[in-house]
């Protein structure tokens, strides 16, 4: 950080405690936070070379950037905090939002986790399977979407800026009768014509903003309200997307095993790396989902046997999604008693419950 930014952040502070200065912790707040002594944190300083530095050195002690303690804390498994994942193809058409929808809900109904799926698409496929078009509309056009979020960044004034993530957040939605946990932050078309212009977005007096942190901003004080946070990232790499990537633990590439829907993944799994890499925070891939599969197919057998055989690639899921309207259908917004009687036909509600388990076992979360 630049020593005039500590300045500007730190000047005439007294306490850590003080309120304009959230993102700034202390000792003693990072033991609250992790539930420890101070004398913990005052070890893992001296024990851990990758303990964050701080920013600052007061008379009162070392002032350190929460983020990236809780980040370090969240590594370490010293607070238990949402995984987020997100999910990527290069390719539409691949059910990769069926895919995040059906894992989301499984790991509510099936794992009584609490579960925050993000649409950063602006197709709005997620946002429209889980809360009704009409409802999507209003929003829309009361600025409570993410697209609203990444044109407030395009302002130059704090005052023009209208984004309310209460007013966005879309609590127990879906469509199955009787079930709580899942929350969304919805999408917007609108997106397509913000997400061109990011790049010339104000930087800040201290060149403290970047176009790729917008969302993390956002967010960041909400995420401890879940267990799990699913991003369902646009078909592409842009700065949408990784704004995803920057809040995000991990990712899973849901594919149809044929060509053109497999053939981005070298450029996924190299491009998320260097982001990760300049970061200096690992975003691992968990795996790929197989989607939309048809056993008959030579050309699906032969490229799922590819993807397995490639160790370039992280690993396959076992649980493959099988190809078939019924569990496209399973996903709209129509009203059901179970998430059984949602995923009904052609093994569906398996299908998602199994994969979801995998998923649960690859990020080692005990639920």
């Amino acid at each position: 950080m630049p020593v005039n930014a500590v300045h500007d952040k730190v000047a005439g502070v007294n306490s850590v405690h003080a309120p304009e200065n959230p993102d700034l912790v202390g000792i003693a707040e990072i033991a609250e936070i992790a539930g420890v002594r101070a004398s913990a944190v005052a070890n893992w300083r001296i024990r851990r070379a990758d303990f964050p530095a701080p920013v600052a050195e007061l008379r009162s002690g070392p002032v350190f950037s929460g983020p990236a303690v809780r980040k370090w804390l969240k590594r370490n498994r010293k607070e238990p905090m949402a995984h987020v994942i997100s999910t990527i193809n290069l390719k539409g058409g691949v059910g990769k939002t069926t895919v995040t929808v059906g894992i989301a809900e499984m790991l509510v109904h099936e794992h009584e986790q609490n579960v925050l799926v993000i649409d950063l698409d602006p197709q709005t496929n997620a946002t429209v399977m889980l809360i009704e078009e009409s409802r999507w509309r209003d929003l829309d056009e009361e600025g409570a979407t993410v697209a609203q979020l990444f044109a407030d960044a395009l302002e130059e004034e704090p005052s023009a800026r209208s984004f309310s993530l209460e007013q966005a957040l879309q609590r127990d939605v879906g469509q199955v009768s009787n079930m709580t946990g899942l929350d969304l932050l919805p999408s917007s078309l609108r997106l397509i014509d913000v997400q061109d212009r990011l790049a010339t977005m104000p930087l800040g007096k201290y060149f403290t903003y970047s176009p790729s942190a917008i969302l993390e901003t956002a967010v960041k004080h909400t995420l401890d309200e879940y267990d799990f946070v699913l991003i369902d990232c646009p078909p592409n790499l842009g700065l949408i997307t990784l704004n995803g990537l920057r809040i995000s633990d991990s990712f899973i590439i849901p594919t149809i095993p044929d060509v053109l829907s497999t053939y981005g993944i070298p450029q996924i799994l190299h491009r998320v790396a260097d982001f990760a890499a300049e970061l200096n925070e690992p975003i691992e891939p968990l795996g790929i989902v197989i989607n939309k599969f048809r056993a008959a197919s030579v050309v699906h057998g032969n490229t799922l046997d590819q993807l397995e055989s490639n160790s370039d690639y992280p690993g396959v899921f076992a649980t493959v999604i099988p190809e078939g309207n019924a569990i496209a259908a399973g996903a709209e917004n129509v009203e059901r008693g179970t998430l059984r009687q949602r995923y009904a036909y052609q093994g569906g509600f398996e299908k998602f419950a199994a994969l979801t388990d995998e998923i649960v076992e690859a990020v080692g979360t005990p639920v």
